[in-house]
């Protein structure tokens, strides 16, 4: 019988010749089999998990009385509200549950109790997300836990992704030539590997079942390249709105493109916030500044484009991606070219921090104006009280001396009539001395204590402050020149 292209390596809808069931499907069908007892599926997008739960459901025979919806259309979310007053509920999918408002979250996972509870015997409520959704509904009702099954997606098996390319060539009556390379590309996405194998049949001139056994003859570079000049139009406009942030801050740490990366690495398409600080520490100060503050949240809502593609939950503190052909996208990024395109100098980093502040208590003032406007600038800063709960139960000698002798580019001194009275910027000044010479320390002279004859600063280009003039203004005008400072530094090093 024959067959046409779109229909057997299908790209959008619910798959007929390539259908192949994920491993988690028996598993699936014992819970729907279950009275009363909903169900959470998640995992990363374009493994498969809509399809498996459809595919179930037709094979329980429960499609008679089924209601899909999904949490992108607003008339859907109208119809998820009024769930709880139904007395006859059926079998319903919510889809993308995760993008469900923290309310909506919360009612959803009371009634899902309530059907438990009651052993409904006709009802059945399926909740499919992204990796790690189902955390964010167990957190709004933590005894969720025990009266629902959560089944986790893992990536499909390359024997599975081999087995969806066998079937469309067998329904096409071909032999494609890359399928180990379709197999390894897709990285255990049912999604990418029709995509990628509609691709080389097109490429081939097969748009319908062959009358006769072909062999196709393509390259997985020319497929692969032309998937990724269809995506850059799409996704790199995308991909740069969040690797820039609320603005492009070209000598920064670059904190989202960051993000952007490791997610690029993820197997899970997720990643959790605080393993990412545990993972890449010297990065935890910049990335915290965007999330802790609300910025990453901010940006993700506040742009349509970002919603389609990224999500980030606040309560399990998860990013994770939307869309499979994005994640493709990010995957095969030259990253470091990505960065220079985007407008960063430069997305490597010699030093833990670049920016390390000496002082006195009493001119603590000017540092924490200076540390403010550095951190919002997305350049690492060693300021005390940034660190304290790591600082704190350990030898502070030990912890602060490499700070001022090696990992902190540039050390910002102080220099107050207070500041060679203290123990503390004594300690301090005694681990970046031998640093004299080596275009590194930058003096900030108070102007009524200007360096003496023999003051080893005097030497060096600074700065003045003024105590007695407007703070805010000279910290600006500071930390201006300090940013310039930073971006030649990181224009040399490119070099």
């Amino acid at each position: 019988m024959k067959a046409y292209l779109e229909d057997v390596f299908k790209t959008s809808g619910i798959p007929t010749h390539t259908f192949v069931k994920p491993e988690e499907y028996n598993t699936i069908l014992v819970s729907l089999r279950t009275k009363g007892r909903c169900l959470i599926v998640e995992g990363p997008s374009g493994i498969g998990k809509t399809t498996c739960v459809i595919k179930v459901i037709e094979q329980l025979g429960l499609n008679k009385n089924i209601t899909s919806l999904t949490a992108r259309k607003k008339e859907d979310l109208e119809i998820i509200r009024m769930l709880p007053d139904f007395s006859e509920l059926g079998t319903v999918i919510i889809d993308v549950f995760h993008l469900l408002e923290f309310d909506l979250k919360s009612s959803i996972a009371d009634y899902m109790k309530v059907l438990a509870d009651e052993e409904r015997v006709n009802d059945k409520l399926i909740l499919i997300g992204i990796n790690k959704a189902g955390d964010s509904l167990v957190q709004v009702a933590e005894d969720l836990n025990n009266r629902i099954d959560t089944i986790k997606f893992e990536q499909n098996p390359e024997s599975k992704i081999e087995e969806l390319v066998s079937l469309g060539e067998a329904a096409l009556n071909i032999s494609i030539n890359t399928k180990n390379d379709i197999v390894q590309l897709a990285k255990g996405s049912f999604h990418i590997a029709q995509l990628l194998s509609k691709e080389t049949c097109v490429h081939s001139n097969v748009l319908e079942t062959c009358s006769e056994q072909t062999e196709l003859n393509s390259s997985i570079e020319v497929i692969k390249e032309k998937l990724l000049a269809d995506f850059e139009r799409t996704f790199y406009p995308k991909a740069r709105k969040f690797a820039v942030g609320n603005r492009l801050r070209r000598e920064g740490r670059a904190p989202y493109l960051h993000l952007l990366y490791w997610l690029s690495l993820s197997d899970e398409w997720a990643i959790q916030i605080d393993d990412i600080y545990l993972k890449y520490p010297d990065h935890k100060l910049s990335v915290s500044q965007v999330v802790d503050k609300g910025f990453l949240e901010g940006i993700i809502r506040d742009n349509e484009d970002l919603r389609g593609v990224i999500h980030y939950d606040t309560n399990s503190r998860v990013l994770a991606i939307e869309d499979p052909k994005f994640m493709f996208y990010l995957r095969n990024l030259l990253w470091s070219k990505f960065a220079e395109k985007v407008g960063y100098i430069s997305i490597s980093f010699a030093n833990k921090y670049d920016f390390a502040l000496s002082f006195a208590g009493e001119n603590r003032n000017l540092a924490s104006s200076i540390n403010d406007l550095l951190l919002e600038e997305e350049i690492s800063v060693f300021y005390d009280k940034n660190e304290q709960s790591r600082i704190l139960a350990e030898n502070v000698e030990e912890y602060l001396a490499p700070i001022y002798k090696s990992e902190a580019f540039f050390v910002i001194v102080l220099l107050s009539k207070d500041y060679p009275k203290k123990i503390w910027t004594k300690f301090e000044s005694d681990n970046f001395k031998d640093r004299f010479g080596t275009n590194s320390i930058i003096p900030i002279w108070y102007t009524d204590n200007y360096p003496g004859l023999f003051d080893e600063t005097q030497k060096l280009g600074g700065l003045s402050f003024d105590p007695e003039s407007n703070l805010n203004k000279q910290t600006t005008e500071i930390v201006g020149v300090l940013k310039d400072k930073l971006a030649q530094l990181r224009s040399e090093q490119k070099q």
